[in-house]
C-alpha cells in the first residue's frame, strides 16, 4: 500500500540478573517473538502468493483480497506494537520490507500484464535505488543503516497500495471498472509524487547527518 521506524525506552523491569549476582540491561527492542513480528512475517510470505495469483491463474479477485488482508495486518501490527509495548528492531526492518516487496511484486505483475507502463516501474525503481545508495553512504560514514519513516513516505506507500488493486480491478469492462481505473491512477500519481518527495526528505536528512549539521533523533 519501505523503510526506519521508532521504538521505546526500556524500563527497570528489563534488568536481568546474571549468575554472578550483577544486573545486565536487556533492551526490549531486541525481541523477536512478538505478535507484530509474526504478522509481518505472514505478510512477507504472502508476496510470492500474490505474484503467482496475478501472473499464473490471473485470479485477480483473490490477489486483491490478499492485498486487502496485507493492508489490514500492516495497520494491525502497528496498533498491537504500540498497545502492548512490542516494538522491536526486527519489526522496524520487517514492516517496511513487506511494504516495499508488495509494491515491487505488484509493479512487476501489473507491468507484465500490460496494466501499467514500464516507465512507472522504472520511476519507482530509480527512487528505491537512490534512497538505498544514500542509506549505504550513511552506514559507511556513521554506522547508521535506517532513518525514521516520514509521514510523506508512509502516505506514499498507502497511496500506491491502494492504487494497484484498483488498477487491477479496472482492467475489466463496465462503468464501475472505468471509475475504478480512474481512481486507481489518481492514487498512483499522488503516490509516486509523494514517494519522490519522501526520497528528497531522506536525502536532505542524510546530507545533514553526514556533514554534521544535524544529530540523529532518538527513536520515540
Amino acid at each position: 500500500m519501505s523503510q526506519i521506524v521508532g521504538g521505546d525506552a526500556s524500563t527497570g523491569d528489563d534488568a536481568v540478573r546474571s549468575e554472578g549476582g550483577g544486573a545486565s540491561r536487556r533492551d526490549p527492542r531486541d525481541r523477536v517473538l512478538t505478535i507484530p513480528n509474526a504478522l509481518s512475517v505472514a505478510r512477507l510470505l504472502g508476496v510470492p502468493v500474490f505474484l503467482w495469483l496475478v501472473l499464473g491463474p490471473e485470479q485477480d479477485a483473490w490477489a486483491v483480497a490478499l492485498l486487502i488482508v496485507s493492508s489490514v495486518t500492516d495497520w494491525l501490527d502497528g496498533k498491537i506494537a504500540r498497545a502492548f509495548n512490542q516494538q522491536s528492531r526486527l519489526g522496524e526492518a520487517l514492516d517496511p520490507a513487506a511494504d516495499r516487496l508488495y509494491i515491487v511484486a505488484t509493479l512487476i505483475g501489473l507491468a507484465v500484464r500490460g496494466i501499467i507502463p514500464w516507465w512507472l516501474v522504472a520511476l519507482l525503481g530509480a527512487r528505491e535505488l537512490i534512497v538505498a545508495a544514500a542509506l549505504g553512504v550513511l552506514r559507511l560514514r556513521l554506522g547508521i543503516g535506517t532513518l525514521q519513516v516520514s509521514f510523506a513516505g508512509k502516505t506514499a506507500t498507502l497511496c500506491l497500495l491502494y492504487a494497484f488493486p484498483l488498477l487491477l480491478l479496472g482492467t475489466y469492462a463496465g462503468t464501475w471498472a472505468e471509475i475504478t481505473r480512474v481512481i486507481g491512477w489518481a492514487f498512483a500519481i499522488w503516490g509516486t509524487a509523494l514517494y519522490w518527495w519522501a526520497a528528497a526528505l531522506y536525502l536532505t536528512q542524510v546530507r545533514a547527518l553526514v556533514t554534521g549539521r544535524a544529530a540523529l533523533d532518538p527513536a520515540p
